[in-house]
């Protein structure tokens, strides 16, 4: 499905979308949302349900957003990040992080963030940058409870290693932008589509001081395989694991049905939720 709403010319001046930005964005056409096991394991990527953002931004009408900036205060990796103490060293032996892909949604997303609020419990949403641009509110209020925003691309193009430098440098630094624009502090974390690196992915990735995070708990909720295999996955995490859930990218009833029941049982487990 393609969308292309008119984006009013604000006061800043226009996001510097490159041919190459504007190619990544049309060949990366919103490809399934499929989440793959770690690239380490050689697993492919599974079909999911199609992900339709409800208003993918046209990169030609793309105007007004403040130009990225890159600032090359990180290091590149030659792996993502697998366990919360990696990130966060001085956090309690306990530590779990819940990780939320492919919102912001306004439907699920405050759902969510209910729950959340609920539970009193931090978490850390990678958000795709065109439906950010869309639901500016909800990324506000996943700012203000205090989660984490992290940048999960553009479109969310699979895959992304693919794609040329310019165009894997363009999914990320138009994401940042628009995350910022959209009222978010600047993101520190990346995420790639379905666990999805390359050399020049942790290139870009550093250039724009972020680290790049991958799981270690996939409950596969995207794929819908029923609110109790969801919840059996994630109730087997352990001290230091990254749990993968979705608020975006299709159904995501079951996924919330899921956490009704996890995130108390796994506080009750003595776990203390951090965001990355």
């Amino acid at each position: 499905m393609s969308i292309s709403p008119k984006i009013p010319q604000p006061r800043r001046r226009l996001l510097a979308w490159t041919a190459a930005g504007a190619a990544s964005l049309a060949v990366g056409t919103l490809a399934g949302c499929s989440d793959s096991s770690h690239a380490s394991n050689g697993a492919a990527p599974e079909p999911s349900d199609s992900f339709s953002p409800d208003a993918p931004i046209n990169p030609s009408a793309a105007a007004g957003l403040p130009s990225p900036t890159a600032t090359g205060t990180v290091a590149a990796r030659t792996k993502p990040v697998f366990k919360v103490h990696d990130i966060l060293p001085d956090a309690p032996s306990d530590a779990i992080a819940l990780t939320i892909d492919d919102g912001p949604s306004p439907l699920y997303t405050p759902q969510l963030l209910a729950l959340l609020r609920k539970y009193d419990i931090q978490a850390t949403f990678n958000v795709i940058g065109s439906q950010a641009h869309v639901h500016k509110d909800v990324i506000r209020q996943i700012a203000a409870d205090g989660h984490m925003v992290a940048n999960h691309t553009m479109t969310h193009p699979q895959p992304l290693s693919k794609r040329t430098k310019a165009q894997i440098e363009a999914e990320i630094a138009n994401a940042q932008s628009v995350i910022v624009d959209a009222g978010a502090p600047t993101p520190t974390l990346f995420r790639s589509p379905g666990g999805d690196w390359s050399t020049e992915i942790f290139a870009a990735t550093a250039k724009y001081g972020m680290i790049p995070i991958d799981w270690d708990v996939d409950p596969r909720d995207w794929s819908r395989p029923g609110v109790a295999q969801i919840t059996q996955k994630l109730m087997a995490a352990r001290p230091g694991d990254i749990l993968l859930c979705h608020d975006g990218g299709g159904d995501r009833t079951q996924t919330l049905e899921s956490l009704k029941t996890v995130l108390p049982a796994l506080k009750a487990k003595g776990f203390t939720f951090v965001r990355l």
